[in-house]
């Protein structure tokens, strides 16, 4: 199915519905969730998905498990998606959390041929293998790391929420302890309590996540700039130690600096 509304077939009596949806460039599906669980392949485009918990970064070709009832918000970037919405207790194993997955061609070819169903497509037969096949191939997935914590404190997510939204290499641990009136090591301590990681190491993950989209419409040369890197070869090295592939990965622009200048041979 393609194009239609989820809340028109969500009683369909099938554990697994498969919809494809085109979104204009810019689209923003506001804070809503699911019954089921979804999983949400972006065929073209880049989408970030939002929680209280976290924000979730997808590049091309990859997708994001969403748990039931998660609540939820996708930003779009030209993107065209393959959904899944999954029954919960047909995928027991599902994570707990939203979690980014690659898309290996099998994986792609399957979900393209599933949203061709009707919504109450035969369970027996090619359709009923094609979609058990889909969740065998998920269940195999490994996580990506293309996300940051959220902090539950308000003021701290705040803070981190107003960051994604317009990255600064320029600021400290200091700018933000001052923030919420506290000292820099009480607010490094804090800061570290809610998310896991430093206020620094958090900060230099969000700039890289900015980067994804960014380099949809511009050059690797362009968005090391953009972001308050040295040089694109400084921008390739923190994005590869913290993804395992440089952001040529996911250039579209061609120009000077772009892809082919820091590709591995």
């Amino acid at each position: 199915m393609k194009n239609v509304s989820l809340a028109d077939y969500d009683h369909v009596d099938r554990a697994v519905l498969p919809i494809g949806t085109d979104y204009a460039p810019g689209h923003v599906l506001d804070w809503h969730e699911h019954r089921r669980a979804q999983f949400l392949y972006g065929a073209t485009g880049v989408m970030v998905v939002d929680t209280p918990e976290g924000t979730w970064t997808v590049p091309p070709e990859r997708a994001v498990l969403i748990p039931a009832t998660t609540r939820h918000r996708v930003r779009m970037v030209g993107v065209s998606t393959r959904s899944l919405y999954i029954e919960a207790d047909a995928v027991p194993w599902w994570p707990a959390t939203c979690t980014v997955v690659d898309v290996p061609p099998l994986l792609r070819e399957l979900l393209l041929a599933a949203v061709e169903f009707e919504a109450d497509y035969r369970l027996s037969g090619r359709e009923g293998c094609v979609v058990a096949l889909l969740l065998h191939e998920i269940a195999a997935r490994a996580p990506l790391p293309f996300h940051v914590a959220i902090p539950t404190a308000r003021d701290l997510a705040e803070i981190c929420r107003a960051y994604l939204a317009a990255p600064d290499a320029g600021v400290t641990n200091a700018d933000w302890a001052a923030r919420t009136a506290m000292s820099e090591r009480a607010f490094t301590r804090r800061f570290r309590a809610e998310t896991g990681e430093s206020p620094a190491v958090w900060r230099t993950r969000a700039r890289l996540l900015t980067a994804v989209p960014l380099l949809r419409t511009a050059s690797v040369t362009e968005v090391s700039g953009r972001l308050g890197y040295a040089s694109p070869a400084a921008l390739t090295a923190a994005f590869t130690r913290a993804f395992g592939m440089p952001p040529s990965r996911f250039a579209t622009s061609h120009g000077t600096g772009g892809p082919s200048s820091d590709r591995p041979a």
